[in-house]
């Protein structure tokens, strides 16, 4: 398949580019929220708006209300949530908890899909439970109790916790810490007795909690697929948010460059302009491959998770890895190329250095998707 946008996806890119240019601009929602201190970290009236260009359903059924889009059309939104820096509850609710809701019954997604297609709902989604990620191992248990379950444990860093409707946990329900098996998802409403959290805010400004989860009941309705059968789901939501957190790293990562570009066309240096020096075209041209190369691969992966490949889960890890790096450069390289003015709050692009920081460590940095790519090649 071609690594770029069909005339569809073309269309979608060129609708979202401008609604976030205009609703989602940084002056407009990033620092607006984050200099009120708000506690959402975002605005529930743009949410609104996201609902009114259909992106809130982007991955729900055409049967349940939604766009019955794939991947690549969340990863066109998402780049372009990255490259304004737009906080919204998109990557969570829409990409992480959809992709989890739609393996539900037909009862649970006509519980929650409503909400979430009208942009009245959000969702979280609760996996790791330490400062690093670390799918693999699971120790939140759910234990029988009645026709239900009793949910113990606590997550970390689950992002937009505190405002959502419902959170979807990954907790063991049989096993070991460590077991491949044994891993159901539940979907936890918002005031469930028994539930905590602890708001953090992020380097990024975005907002997580850490959750503790103290004999939460749970009844049978609440569990997402099967009982013990949640390992093949929960691989299912971590491709999508990591093919979706590399697509927002690849929209960091543009703006970032071409914020930088943009000065090197304007600052003057010993009566020229710094972008004639021929050493900052070298760097700024060796960024621009990077950037091209981290988008093809992410489209890539998208394609590939959504035509069912076997490929895919090998090539999500691909892209994560290597948008984390790209945007890592590309940050970096912006800053120091801006000089001084680079390390000011005044000037935006610290801000994409922020949000890189906190978007490679969600869902696994590049240390770690490079290591899955070794041992998914059988090195």
């Amino acid at each position: 398949m071609p690594l770029f946008h069909d005339e569809d996806q073309t269309m979608l890119a060129d609708t979202a580019a401008q609604f976030m240019a205009e609703e989602g601009a940084i002056n407009k929602q990033l620092r607006h929220w984050r200099d009120r201190d708000c506690p959402d970290g975002f605005g529930h009236a743009l949410w609104k708006q996201f609902a009114e260009m259909g992106f809130t359903g982007i991955l729900v059924g055409e049967e349940d209300g939604g766009m019955g889009m794939g991947n690549v059309e969340a990863g066109i939104v998402l780049e372009q949530i990255g490259r304004n820096l737009t906080p919204s509850p998109f990557l969570a609710s829409s990409v992480l908890a959809a992709t989890a809701l739609n393996e539900g019954s037909a009862d649970m997604r006509g519980r929650y899909m409503p909400g979430l297609i009208s942009g009245d709902s959000v969702f979280a989604v609760a996996i790791d439970e330490s400062a690093k990620h670390r799918p693999e191992r699971i120790r939140t248990k759910a234990e029988k109790s009645g026709n239900g379950f009793k949910l113990s444990g606590q997550k970390s860093f689950v992002i937009q916790g505190a405002s959502a409707d419902m959170i979807v946990v990954a907790a063991r329900t049989s096993g070991s810490d460590d077991d491949e098996d044994g891993i159901t998802l539940f979907a936890v409403p918002k005031d469930a007795a028994g539930m905590e959290h602890d708001s953090v805010r992020l380097v990024d400004s975005s907002m997580a909690t850490h959750t503790k989860f103290d004999g939460v009941e749970l009844d049978g309705d609440a569990v997402i697929g099967e009982v013990d059968g949640g390992r093949e789901i929960l691989n299912k939501v971590l491709n999508a948010g990591r093919i979706g957190s590399a697509a927002e790293g690849c929209g960091v990562a543009g703006a970032a460059m071409d914020m930088t570009v943009d000065y090197l066309k304007q600052r003057k240096q010993f009566g020229k302009l710094i972008g004639e020096f021929q050493a900052l075209q070298h760097r700024a041209a060796h960024l621009y491959s990077e950037v091209e190369i981290a988008r093809a691969v992410t489209i890539k992966a998208g394609q590939l998770l959504d035509g069912g490949s076997e490929k895919a889960d090998l090539m999500v890890s691909v892209a994560k890895a290597k948008a984390g790096q790209t945007a890592g450069l590309s940050v970096r390289e912006g800053v120091q190329m801006h000089g001084g003015i680079g390390m000011t709050d005044e000037y935006d692009i610290g801000l994409y250095m922020k949000r890189d920081r906190a978007l490679n460590e969600f869902l696994g940095d590049a240390y770690y998707h490079a290591d899955r790519v070794a041992r998914l090649s059988g090195y």
